[in-house]
């Protein structure tokens, strides 16, 4: 647990981020190279696009 205050926390915070892992790590072994990064290519545009709608 970390340093987290309580496991609810903890939870909260490794939904969060597990959620961001499943976006920029797809599963490598179920697709071919060029899938693969067309795949990470595509996830970094959504993350940017995210980015921007947040500090607009």
């Amino acid at each position: 647990m970390g340093r987290f205050k309580s496991p609810r926390h903890a939870q909260r915070f490794l939904y969060a981020h597990d959620q961001a892992n499943i976006l920029f790590k797809p599963r490598r072994y179920k697709m071919t190279a060029a899938h693969y990064r067309q795949t990470r290519s595509d996830a970094s545009d959504l993350w940017n696009a995210y980015a921007a709608q947040m500090t607009a």
